[in-house]
């Protein structure tokens, strides 16, 4: 046995301070005195046991007869938390995993303060490359059964196709359903890919030519009215996602799983607006004085179509990696906009005060100053605010480089996951 299994402890005239610990057949006798200095670690807290049941809560198990604490974990290690009750540090014991030392000092209610200095930037590597390992093999349990993963919705999976089973017209659904679902099922369903994904992409040139000034047209009264032509194509891509998502709706093994997806979310809302919008039209045409606001939510809900661009998610690999890594990277993300807040909160009321005497600076507020740090941090820097005195320059170089620093600060981990889960989503379209 090591060195740092030898007896730790001096010898005492009574009995009772001492305790003696079984570890996997590897007894020893502890001093009352030496555990007490670290009294939230599971032999420390056996000391204030004062029954056989609270006694075998820390321990697998006692014998009363020869008061000895009989404890099923690994000899091996428990040589280095013996080391650890003499010097007050533990050591990383080479060959074991760092997710089972983990597992050993949180049994032992050690902690990770605890490291000494020699191991502890060793272990924190460890420890981060384990868990990106072990987020990998969540991700992967997960993604199949979690109906919130944005990176593989609900689709022609065979964990789905099974629940056509003893459902009416099974055999039909499950046909449809894998050639609207699945592209690299056949031929057809390839080209049913490609229609749809042609038709998202004339609707959102359509939408784009409609904002043009030179295709706007006017009756008789100077009243704006719609381009025949932008009208008719338009409306023809909207029955064609109406009809597609009905019918993906029918065919599919279940309704309930098939509306909770967030693509198929996305179509909802893609359609949804014209049709109330064609129904606010209906109801201004009675002129009604209850109504003097429907031009508005009209306008509203016709910028809403903006929401068919995010179709194209549904044949882009890298759309649906772009979701999933904003769902799983929402603590990197609200850690930048908290950075970017402070940065800008605090930059904004520096820039005031060494501005707001110059008559030539456009910085006489702190609002003012909000626009200018939040331009200046983010590196966009469009130049209609800027700081004229020297001191504000200086202020500004400053609040350009902890700009720069802070987006790059979480902007590492928001690549990896992206990585992860495009190469993860791309690997997916292929099996399909």
């Amino acid at each position: 046995m090591s060195s740092c299994c030898t007896m730790l402890f001096h010898q005492h005239s009574s009995e009772e301070c001492f305790i003696n610990v079984n570890v996997g057949g590897f007894k020893q006798r502890m001093e009352h005195t030496v555990l007490k200095r670290f009294p939230q670690t599971r032999l420390g807290r056996l000391l204030c046991c004062s029954s056989t049941e609270a006694i075998l809560e820390l321990c697998d198990d006692f014998s009363p007869s020869e008061m000895e604490y009989y404890f099923d974990r690994s000899p091996r290690f428990f040589c280095y938390v013996l080391n650890f009750y003499l010097t007050g540090k533990i050591h990383l014991v080479d060959g074991l995993c760092v997710v089972s030392f983990c597992q050993e000092i949180e049994y032992w209610g050690i902690k990770e303060r605890h490291l000494d200095f020699c191991c502890s930037n060793r272990f924190y590597v460890l420890k981060e490359l384990a868990e990106d390992k072990c987020w990998d093999q969540r991700s992967d349990d997960l993604q199949p059964n979690s109906s919130a993963s944005s990176i593989e919705e609900f689709s022609a999976s065979e964990d789905n196709l099974h629940m056509f089973e003893g459902t009416w017209c099974a055999d039909v659904r499950r046909n449809v359903w894998l050639h609207l679902e699945n592209p690299g099922y056949s031929t057809a369903a390839k080209v049913t890919a490609v229609i749809s994904m042609s038709v998202v992409i004339v609707s959102i040139v359509a939408m784009c030519v409609h904002s043009m000034p030179d295709f706007h047209q006017v009756d008789a009264s100077e009243k704006e009215i719609e381009n025949p032509v932008l009208s008719f194509v338009e409306n023809l891509c909207v029955f064609f996602f109406s009809a597609e998502f009905i019918l993906r709706l029918a065919v599919a093994p279940s309704a309930r799983k098939f509306l909770c997806s967030p693509l198929n979310i996305i179509d909802l809302m893609s359609v949804i607006p014209f049709y109330v919008t064609t129904a606010c039209d209906m109801m201004d045409e009675g002129e009604s004085t209850d109504l003097e606001n429907v031009g508005k939510v009209v306008l509203i809900l016709r910028l809403m179509r903006v929401f068919r661009i995010l179709k194209l998610a549904r044949h882009s690999a890298g759309l649906r990696s772009l979701g999933a890594t904003l769902q799983h990277s929402s603590r990197e993300v609200g850690m930048l906009v908290l950075f970017l807040s402070v940065g800008i909160s605090m930059f904004s009321a520096l820039i005031y005060f060494v501005e707001k005497e110059s008559p030539e600076s456009e910085l006489q507020n702190i609002p003012i100053g909000w626009w200018w740090a939040t331009i200046s941090m983010t590196t966009v820097g469009y130049g209609d605010t800027f700081p004229v005195t020297f001191a504000g320059k200086l202020i500004g170089t400053l609040c350009i480089i902890c700009g720069l620093l802070i987006v790059a600060l979480p902007i590492t981990n928001i690549f990896n996951k992206f990585s992860k889960f495009y190469q993860r989503q791309r690997h997916i379209d292929s099996n399909n």
